[in-house]
């Protein structure tokens, strides 16, 4: 129990990492000084990938929840 509650708060930890890097990181973009133009940061993750994959995760979940539960009760 206590290795899966580690993983589990492992992956939280990551995640929340990452979201707070990105969301740093939108700052505006600093110069290099040395003439070769602006130095961007780019985000670690694609929030918009992950947020689409997580919606197709809550549907699938929603869906085997709902066959399950029809299932049970028949």
């Amino acid at each position: 129990m206590r290795v899966l509650f580690g993983m589990i708060l492992g992956a939280l930890l990551t995640i929340t990492a990452a979201f707070v890097h990105d969301t740093w990181a939108t700052g505006p973009s600093a110069t290099t000084g040395s003439g070769t133009g602006p130095l961007t940061q780019r985000n670690m993750v694609n929030w918009d990938v992950v947020d689409d994959n997580w919606r197709s995760v809550r549907q699938r979940a929603s869906e085997t929840w709902t066959t399950l539960s029809h299932k049970i009760s028949s």
